[in-house]
């Protein structure tokens, strides 16, 4: 069967939770998850998803005998979804207090997760964390808190509310949202995130800004298709009809995909 008759397969990269609750079971082990939001979110425009767990050579986690570059390969596109904070020292800074708890192996798999689908071509897209590590991967910095920072007053962040939370943003008219979207006055998405951008990477440009000024939205500048956004857009499900309609991103990152996966022999 060649690939033009087979479905998109989009990798999506998963959170990691090394202190399992006893209620679950494995005890002493590290779990690798995706919160079904995202998968179903892919697959309900007709893609099939797979998760592609986090291994480093470096490393004490054994390692099967698996590269990036396998995965480059075998997938049409990635997905990086959120998850916790990166740590500051990726991007050259110190830690702070503002820093929630890290996790250095996911950063350093998902930032070369990045710059591998980037160099090959292949589209990427960041969801939260995601966004900040697109950025991180082109060279930029992190606001380690918005707030503590000094960027802003407004909360982009209310964990009673979590995906409940919104506020609105605004499109960069010759941005990509604006293509898809037209010309939104009141767009609005969900705010789960107390970090943001602080300075912009290289080949990179801003597609949206919340009402405060801070960077809500990513672009990459190349050929390829990379795109990050800072809110949860598998969140935006209709319960909530004031939120920016989340399918014209996805369709527009498959669309990339189908452009640039490897045709058939």
């Amino acid at each position: 069967m060649g690939n033009a008759s087979r479905k998109l397969l989009i990798g999506l990269s998963p959170r990691i939770l090394r202190q399992v609750p006893a209620e679950l079971g494995f005890c002493g082990k590290t779990l690798q998850y995706l919160e079904q939001s995202v998968a179903h979110w892919v697959m309900s425009l007709g893609a099939m998803v797979v998760m592609v767990p986090t291994v480093e050579r470096d490393s004490r986690i054994r390692r099967a005998d698996i590269e990036i570059p396998d995965y480059v390969a075998a997938l049409d596109g990635v997905i990086l979804q959120g998850g916790a904070d990166i740590d500051p020292q990726a991007y050259g800074e110190p830690r702070t207090h503002a820093v929630a708890p890290m996790d250095v192996i996911r950063d350093r798999f998902e930032l070369a997760l990045v710059q591998s689908f980037v160099a090959a071509g292949k589209p990427v897209l960041g969801i939260c964390r995601g966004l900040q590590l697109i950025n991180v991967a082109h060279g930029g910095t992190l606001h380690q808190d918005l707030r503590l920072d000094g960027v802003t007053d407004n909360h982009h962040v209310e964990s009673e509310l979590y995906d409940r939370h919104a506020h609105g943003i605004l499109l960069e008219p010759n941005g990509l949202l604006a293509a898809l979207h037209g010309p939104v006055a009141d767009a609005r998405i969900n705010s789960i995130h107390h970090q943001g951008v602080k300075v912009l990477g290289q080949g990179l440009a801003i597609d949206a800004r919340a009402d405060d000024g801070v960077v809500e939205a990513i672009r990459g500048t190349g050929p390829g298709f990379v795109f990050g956004v800072q809110w949860h857009p598998e969140f935006h499900d209709g319960r909530d009809p004031t939120l920016l309609p989340p399918d014209p991103l996805m369709r527009a990152f498959l669309d990339a995909a189908e452009h640039t996966r490897t045709p058939p022999l």
